[in-house]
């Protein structure tokens, strides 16, 4: 097999007498940067070896490839092809691709493993390999260790495996999830791709169910040159925002680098925030299934907790990670799954994964059902200022400890039982709420603020200033 590599740096000879970077292996994701240190030929394909032989054990035979649209990312998926290969699992390439449509092609293909190169959301110069070894589910924490631990030891399977190219995957992905929408009414929606890889394949989806798509940076280009493509970063909601304004549309639409994350603008121009636009959805889901449980990440606003409650639903908090919700969701057999950073999880009708386009399908098919406008929508579940993700930089290699030392100090301060502590510390004050975590995905804290009033928020976001500013490793904020 005659493999092309592309783009890649550090092309040596392959051994294995080598240490993966450790903070390489994350909660749920296996990430870092392009590079001698981290992902590289080598790295790949001994993480490609470790995860063949974690299919192997588990009887799993054969795995669905794809990759993203960075211009490093076909070779160095084409380098874990290989790799897989080697240890005797045959491989069914379906090429560049979004994360939900190798999700979707599991089903499609009835094949249980998957292996998605890609670095998400993150900047250029980023890599990764989002891997499972079962439908709707993704390696978690103890399942990452697993793989670590099998590099390390060096205990790779041997076999020899088929290569093989799967075409029209796209395009019956396309036709399924366009047929399990309705549009109630001619919507006009600018739709932001960033230049990542969805642009190419949600499109002609959404025009196919009769929307009017006025495109912003929808072509394919990983050189991303107009902004990341990163729905969640304030210069990508700025430009979809005055895009809307421009062209009087009814809302935005925004997509990540690899399709699995949504971002929103209502038709004010405001960035309507994932968590709460899944209240929206909530309710739908709850109109067909009474007291259904719903899923959430710890990040997510308390109207959301609050309408849930109030439509006869159980609210379920849990950690911020894809894999972490999908896993709990299907756990609690919840009936739809989000969050803030806009992950969704439709369980009823679909099959429980992230995927943003079928997302967007059913916020469409919610709001043109409705008399009022987004914004309108919007302000009615607008019940609690929030402040945007706040970020502040902390080495990967600290991180944690950092944050178990801050959690530590808040229950001291405020009382156990007003911390939350299943993923970093959400901070209970009765009139609103603060929060701080580690990223998974990069070497920085993550922190969001919520009250009744934007006075008390920012009070609340002082307080947690103050606190962290004690710790020298933690940089300031950033992205307020």
């Amino acid at each position: 097999m005659h493999i092309l590599y592309n783009n890649i740096p550090n092309k040596r000879n392959h051994n294995f007498n080598m240490r993966l970077e450790p903070t390489m292996f994350r909660k749920y994701d296996i990430r870092g940067r392009v590079s001698d240190a981290e992902f590289n030929e080598k790295s790949v394909e001994a993480i490609a070896k470790g995860f063949g032989t974690m299919l192997r054990k588990r009887g799993v035979e054969t795995c669905v490839c794809a990759y993203d649209n960075r211009a490093y990312s076909k070779g160095l998926t084409e380098v874990a092809m290989a790799g897989l290969a080697s240890t005797g699992v045959s491989v069914r390439n379906i090429g560049l691709a979004t994360v939900p449509v190798a999700y979707w092609a599991q089903y499609f293909l009835k094949i249980k493993g998957v292996c998605m190169g890609t670095a998400s959301h993150n900047p250029n110069g980023w890599f990764g390999l989002k891997l499972g070894f079962d439908y709707t589910s993704t390696l978690v924490e103890e399942e990452i260790r697993e793989l670590y631990s099998i590099i390390e030891r060096e205990e790779f399977q041997v076999g020899q495996g088929a290569i093989e190219t799967v075409d029209g995957v796209i395009e019956a992905y396309q036709e399924d999830v366009v047929g399990r929408a309705t549009l109630h009414r001619p919507l006009t929606v600018v739709v932001n791709c960033g230049n990542g890889t969805a642009g190419p394949i949600n499109v002609p989806v959404l025009e196919k169910l009769g929307v009017k798509v006025i495109g912003q940076f929808i072509e394919s280009d990983p050189t991303f040159p107009n902004h990341e493509p990163n729905p969640s970063l304030v210069e990508f909601q700025r430009a979809l925002s005055s895009k809307v304004l421009e062209t009087k549309a009814d809302l935005g639409i925004g997509f990540d680098a690899d399709g699995d994350r949504l971002g929103l603008i209502d038709n004010l121009g405001q960035s309507f925030f994932s968590d709460k636009a899944f209240i929206l959805l909530t309710r739908l889901a709850l109109e067909k299934e009474p007291g259904a449980k719903i899923v959430f990440d710890v990040k997510s606003t308390q109207a959301l907790i609050d309408d849930i409650k109030a439509h006869g639903g159980v609210p379920v908090m849990w950690k911020t990670g894809h894999s972490f919700i999908k896993a709990k969701a299907k756990e609690v057999d919840a009936a739809l799954g989000g969050e803030r950073s806009g992950h969704i999880f439709v369980r009823r009708g679909y099959y429980g994964y992230d995927d943003a386009l079928m997302a967007a399908l059913k916020f469409l098919e919610y709001v043109s059902g409705q008399s009022k406008t987004v914004a309108e929508l919007h302000d009615e579940v607008s019940t609690y200022a929030a402040s945007p993700e706040i970020k502040a930089h902390c080495a990967d290699e600290i991180k944690e400890q950092v944050v178990a030392r801050i959690v530590q100090e808040l229950k001291q301060e405020f009382g156990p039982e007003r911390v939350i502590d299943i993923d970093g510390a959400r901070v209970d004050f009765g009139d609103g709420w603060g929060l701080v975590r580690y990223s998974s995905n990069l070497p920085e804290l993550v922190l969001v603020f919520e009250a009744k009033t934007k006075e008390r928020m920012r009070e609340i976001k002082e307080l947690f200033r103050a606190r962290l500013q004690k710790h020298p490793e933690v940089g300031p904020f950033e992205n307020e």
